[in-house]
C-alpha cells in the first residue's frame, strides 16, 4: 500500500467539496495521505481552512491573499486581519501569495505591493511563503531574490534555469498534476532536476487532476499518480518520492508530529 502522501497544495475549503468534504477528508488516510496544506486565497478562506486544520489531526493551514484577490481589499487593514489568522498554532505558512500576470484579475502593481507586504510579514513571524506565479517569472524571481524568504513555488511552471535560481535562495519546488500531462515538457525537465531536498508534491485540488483522472474532482489521494510518473522521470520508486517529499514538507512547514 502506498503510504506517506503528504499534500502540501491543496483547496477543500473549495465549494466544489461542499456535499461530501467531512467524509472525503477523513477517509484520505486510508489511502495513504498522512498530511494536507490547505491554501487561502482570502481573509475568509484562510479563516475556513483554519476551521478544517481544527477538525483534522493531519490537515495544516496556509493563510495569505492570492494575487485575484488583492484588489478587493485594503492592504493595512488586511495585513492586520491575516496577523491574527497566523498566530493560530496550525497556520504553518504564509499562503497562497504571489502575482498572476495571466488574467491580471489585479492590477500587477497591486499585486507586487501585497506579495512584498506578505513575504515581509513572512519574515517577521518566521513562517515559509507559498508562492503562485503564473506568467510572471522575471517578477516573482526578482522579489523573492530581494527578500530571500523561505518557502515553496507551489505548481512550478518555470524553466529548469529558473529553478536553479529558486533553489539557490533555498526555495523548494511544488509539482503536481501537470507533470503528467501530455506534452508537459518543463514539469518533466524541472521534476528530473530538483534535489531530493528540495522537491514537494501537490494536489491544487480540487483543480488539476493527474493523468489518468484527468478532468476530474482532483483530491490528495491522487498524488499517487503524480509520485509516478515523477519517480519514473527520476529513475527511483514511488514510494521513495513519496517519502522524501514527505520529510521535505515536515522540514519546511516545521511540522514535528501528527
Amino acid at each position: 500500500m502506498i503510504e506517506n502522501i503528504f499534500d502540501t497544495h491543496s483547496h477543500y475549503d473549495d465549494k466544489a467539496f461542499d456535499e461530501d468534504r467531512y467524509e472525503l477528508i477523513n477517509a484520505l488516510p486510508e489511502q495513504g495521505v498522512v498530511g494536507i496544506i490547505n491554501c487561502g486565497t482570502d481573509i475568509k478562506s484562510s479563516s475556513d481552512s483554519l476551521k478544517l486544520s481544527e477538525q483534522f489531526d493531519f490537515v495544516y493551514a496556509a493563510c495569505g491573499i492570492h494575487p485575484h484577490e488583492c484588489d478587493k481589499h485594503e492592504l493595512n487593514t488586511t495585513l492586520d486581519d491575516l496577523k491574527k489568522l497566523l498566530i493560530i498554532k496550525k497556520c504553518v505558512a504564509v499562503g497562497e501569495i504571489g502575482l498572476d500576470y495571466h488574467y491580471d484579475f489585479s492590477p500587477r502593481e497591486k499585486q507586487i505591493e501585497f506579495f512584498e507586504a506578505q513575504i515581509r510579514l513572512a519574515k517577521e513571524m518566521d513562517l515559509p511563503v507559498i508562492v503562485h506565479n503564473r506568467q510572471a517569472h522575471e517578477d516573482t524571481l526578482k522579489i523573492l531574490k530581494k527578500y530571500q524568504p523561505k518557502g515553496v513555488l507551489h505548481c512550478f511552471s518555470g524553466s529548469v534555469e529558473m529553478a536553479k535560481e529558486v533553489i539557490k535562495i533555498g526555495l523548494y519546488i511544488g509539482i503536481g498534476g501537470s507533470v503528467t500531462f501530455k506534452n508537459a515538457k518543463k514539469p518533466v525537465a524541472v521534476a528530473k532536476y530538483v534535489p531530493d531536498d528540495k522537491l514537494l508534491v501537490e494536489t491544487d485540488c480540487p483543480y488539476m487532476a493527474p493523468v489518468p483522472l484527468r478532468g476530474k474532482r482532483c483530491t490528495s489521494d491522487m498524488i499517487m499518480h503524480t509520485a509516478q510518473v515523477i519517480a519514473q522521470i527520476r529513475d527511483t520508486q514511488t514510494q521513495e518520492v513519496l517519502n522524501s517529499t514527505h520529510k521535505n514538507a515536515l522540514t519546511l512547514f516545521n511540522i514535528s508530529s501528527y
